[in-house]
């Protein structure tokens, strides 16, 4: 978690990088790009739970980020929107894995299986913790809480990147930290 002041700086910082990268400083969208591909995969993983579709997806979301780069009418948006675009390409692979698996019902059980893995047991680091509840948590509560807690996007930017209502990451968040709140209690009192 960071401070506002922190905040403010990384927002600039990403402000001048694609002031620059527009008018075609490649130095600028490298920035951009060493800033932003870690958490760009990050919030892939997050969704998919399959790091090397994540990887394959924020692959194809910068080629996007690169050809609309022009068009994005304010830098400070741009978190949330290329949070947007990797959002945007994980649905695309969910619907052909969806695709893949219906075409393959001798598979089909197999494709569905997600692994999950196992939530730290008997852990006392508090860290740990947090982050196993957080992986446990349904997709799309966990991108919010992420995208919200972690990466420090308002609701509404946290609603542009998610490709949803505001209203819907506020749900997402409340169900989110419900859920988070009864694991951690519980693991308190086992």
């Amino acid at each position: 978690m960071t401070d506002d002041a922190d905040i403010a700086a990384a927002r600039a910082l990403d402000g001048y990088f694609v002031l620059a990268a527009r008018l075609g400083d490649r130095a600028a969208f490298q920035g951009l790009a060493v800033r932003w591909n870690r958490r760009l995969e990050a919030h892939a993983r997050r969704l998919l739970r399959d790091p090397e579709a994540a990887r394959d997806a924020v692959q194809a979301a910068w080629l996007e980020i690169v050809r609309g780069l022009g068009g994005l009418r304010d830098p400070a948006a741009f978190p949330a929107w290329a949070y947007r675009i990797v959002t945007r390409r994980c649905a695309a692979a969910v619907g052909s894995r969806r695709r893949d698996r219906e075409a393959a019902a001798d598979f089909a059980a197999e494709a569905l299986s997600a692994p999950v893995p196992p939530a730290p047991q008997d852990v006392a680091d508090e860290e740990a913790r947090v982050r196993a509840a957080v992986r446990a948590l349904p997709p799309d509560q966990r991108a919010a809480i992420a995208l919200h807690h972690f990466e420090g996007l308002s609701v509404a930017e946290t609603a542009v990147a998610l490709d949803v209502p505001a209203g819907t990451v506020k749900t997402r968040l409340m169900h989110a930290r419900r859920k988070l709140k009864l694991a951690l209690e519980g693991g308190r009192h086992d």
